[in-house]
């Protein structure tokens, strides 16, 4: 695992923000976001994600299995600081309470990776943080793809652009004999060579079957990879245990964002943050990546120096004996690059 040299806010910021209903810069993410995804707080609204590598104004929804949108209200522009918004409601109705997840790859949509057997379209690479975004085209064959990270990827998320198909997500905590979908609440399944042709990523491609969601003849897909930086980023899997008292989940640096996901039965992914929580421990306000609820405040979870701990019984989050996978991103490291404890809160 390669170690963090860098600010987590450098690399993955949250940011709050009340609609105003006219065109609208969000500043203070603290740097150009390459991946931004949006959802309204206070109201049922379906989630919208825009990157770099796709173009501004072309929004997916990983709440749905709708195809490529194209926005002119939506997110207009990325900037230095943030970026700029037009008066779709997506993004910005007056008087409205919204939360955006960025992040940064390559600041640029980047170009062809060739090192798979289907040549990207784009790559956008942010090797430091161990994030990218890419685009290809299907060709209805097993395959490979190149992510540009240069280490093993943790978790891939790929979405087909032209066809109304599931988001179709790898993640280490479950491995390449099965799958889950961004948005489902659906437990993960198998057929793992029909979406990854039974293999693991590797440090320079992951691989994909014949499954229409993530490799038909023609069609355009994204797919986003995430690579684990010490101090910064963890992906990984817990058991629950069906009380209060639930899980610690060590992840070596403080949170700023944490999603989970219960991987055997049916249950929302489950999004917690430290800006609508901005408050000491528990964090509790939840949104989810698959459906369009407004935001609840029943899933207690600390974020502490080391990682997170589960205070609620919930199922969503703690059902005992349940398997979970999750993502995480810093807000403090607990070490730098030479193991050196860091200042945490």
């Amino acid at each position: 695992m390669a170690y963090i040299t860098f600010q987590p806010s450098d690399h993955f910021n949250t940011k709050i923000y009340t609609g105003t209903g006219s065109t609208n810069n969000i500043t203070g993410i603290g740097f150009q976001p390459d991946l931004n995804w949006t959802n309204k707080r206070t109201s049922g609204n379906n989630h919208a994600m825009v990157d770099v590598v796709r173009g501004v104004t072309k929004t997916i929804y990983p709440d749905e299995a709708y195809v490529e949108g194209t926005q002119s209200g939506g997110l207009t522009a990325f900037g230095t600081d943030g970026y700029t918004i037009g008066t779709s409601g997506d993004y910005n109705d007056s008087g409205v309470n919204y939360v955006s997840w960025n992040w940064r790859a390559a600041n640029a949509q980047g170009s062809s990776n060739t090192d798979g057997s289907i040549n990207t379209t784009y790559t956008s690479a942010n090797t430091t943080a161990g994030f990218s975004i890419s685009t290809y085209t299907g060709t209805g064959s097993n395959a490979t793809v190149g992510h540009g990270l240069g280490v093993v990827p943790k978790m891939v998320i790929i979405k087909c652009l032209d066809q109304t198909h599931w988001w179709f997500t790898y993640h280490v905590g479950i491995g390449d004999n099965s799958h889950v979908t961004l948005n489902t609440s659906t437990a993960k399944s198998g057929n793992s060579a029909a979406y990854w042709n039974s293999t693991t990523p590797t440090a320079s491609v992951f691989s994909i079957g014949t499954d229409t969601g993530v490799n038909q003849s023609g069609q355009d897909y994204v797919a986003y990879s995430f690579a684990p930086i010490k101090g910064y980023s963890k992906f990984g899997s817990y058991k629950g245990n069906g009380n209060a008292d639930g899980a610690f989940i060590y992840t070596g640096f403080k949170p700023a964002f944490v999603m989970t996901k219960k991987v055997s039965a049916s249950d929302s992914w489950i999004m917690l943050d430290n800006r609508r929580d901005a408050a000491p421990n528990p964090h509790k306000l939840a949104l989810f990546a698959d459906n369009n609820n407004a935001e609840s405040g029943d899933y207690l979870t600390d974020f502490n120096a080391n990682g997170f701990k589960i205070r609620s019984a919930t199922g969503s989050l703690n059902t005992s004996a349940g398997d979970y996978i999750y993502m995480a991103f810093a807000e403090e490291p607990l070490v730098s690059s030479n193991d050196v404890p860091a200042t945490a809160k």
